[in-house]
């Protein structure tokens, strides 16, 4: 029989061997994840069209508020209304799941052989996309599916970008790593930065016989200031689909050519709520990762995202710039209007500047955004052809 106590029978070496476990089970888990998104990158740039259409549809769920993938569900909407579900899908993600054009299912749906084959091609399509663990058993968008669709945006929109070179803030203060724009009198400094010719010619034009030293003329280097660029999505209901798509191409453009350029580049989305912020950042990806997940409802506060991007802009001495990405006057709040154009000043008095960008704006919207404008010192782009919005939020 064996007595004692129980406090003193404690095993500390397997505790640790155990932790041990712990730990190695996790780091093999990162690889495998991490072995999973070089995989998925790995096709998108060898161009493999069926992984891309995937990415592509699962994106577009996104941008329709399409919630989860239930096969049957989407089926019974296809077959009995038709035009009502090309609403509520739209035709990317009908062509993209059934593997055929939405006019040509829109004139066989009444063809019990045919209707058969698109539930079949449904329930097949689905099922693959949670074998590949982009879809969850309950037909919810992974992790996995989220990178992917991202990958995908990335890489359509970095084979149309156009760089045309982005406004730089230059402060007037000398640098000796800026770039040589004029020359200045000469002061203690690198031997590298003096201006021969220049020296030379202001001895000559003195009629100095030899180089004196008031004759020196050194070059005069510009720094590069830094910029700090929020770019606000309105992602209220009427955003839904097609206008809340080209936004976040549009904003992918921007946060890949202005983080290129070393400009750090933060995000507001918004609606009724500011319903995610990311400050500004030189972080690509991260960026990346939250303008794919965008998803319209909801109504419109433009104030709280402004306010918002204040506290997000900080005290920093730099460039601040504010892209209001909009299609619709505010609706949220008492005085709305009001409450958007004292929201603009105070931005204004810290030395943001706001510039918006509106799609399709009415009168109203159109009068309330030349105010913003004007008090905010920005510029106003108006969008009528959705296609063109990338390259007008570059320039």
């Amino acid at each position: 029989m064996v007595t004692g106590s129980r406090e003193r029978a404690e095993y500390k070496p397997g505790k640790e061997k155990f932790s041990k476990l712990e730990e190695a089970q996790e780091i093999s888990g990162k690889l495998a994840k991490q072995a999973k998104e070089n995989k998925l990158m790995h096709s998108v740039v060898e161009n493999d069209k069926e992984v891309i259409d995937e990415g592509k549809l699962l994106g577009e769920s996104i941008n329709q508020n399409i919630s989860s993938f239930v096969p049957d569900m989407i089926f019974k909407n296809l077959v009995n209304d038709y035009k009502l579900a090309k609403q509520l899908y739209g035709e990317v993600i009908i062509r993209k799941l059934t593997g055929y054009e939405p006019g040509f299912i829109e004139r066989n749906i009444k063809i019990p052989e045919f209707r058969e084959e698109l539930r079949k091609r449904i329930k097949e399509k689905v099922k693959k996309l949670k074998q590949e663990g982009l879809l969850s058993q309950d037909g919810e968008i992974t992790d996995s599916g989220l990178r992917l669709s991202s990958l995908v945006l990335y890489a359509e929109e970095l084979d149309k970008l156009r760089m045309k070179g982005w406004g730089e803030k230059k402060e007037k203060r000398r640098d000796v790593y800026g770039d040589k724009k004029d020359y200045a009198p000469y002061k203690k400094t690198r031997y590298r930065d003096v201006a021969v010719k220049q020296s030379v010619k202001t001895a000559i034009r003195r009629q100095h016989s030899e180089l004196l030293k008031e004759d020196l003329r050194i070059f005069e280097r510009e720094k590069k200031g830094g910029i700090s660029l929020i770019y606000a999505i309105d992602a209220s209901g009427s955003m839904k689909g097609e206008k809340i798509g080209v936004a976040k191409r549009a904003g992918v453009a921007l946060a890949y050519k202005a983080i290129n350029e070393r400009n750090k580049v933060g995000l507001i989305v918004f609606g009724e709520e500011v319903k995610q912020a990311v400050p500004p950042t030189l972080e690509f990806n991260e960026i990346l990762r939250s303008i794919i997940s965008v998803k319209a409802r909801a109504e419109t506060d433009i104030a709280k995202t402004i306010r918002k991007a204040i506290e997000m802009f900080g005290i920093r001495k730099e460039t601040k710039h504010l892209i209001l990405l909009t299609d619709v006057l505010p609706t949220k709040g008492r005085r709305p209007e009001e409450e958007t154009l004292r929201a603009v000043s105070i931005a204004r008095d810290k030395g943001i500047t706001i510039s918006v960008i509106g799609i399709n704006l009415n009168k109203e919207g159109m009068k309330l955004a030349k105010k913003i404008i004007e008090i905010g010192n920005g510029r106003l782009y108006k969008v009528k052809n959705l296609e063109l919005l990338d390259k007008i939020i570059l320039e």
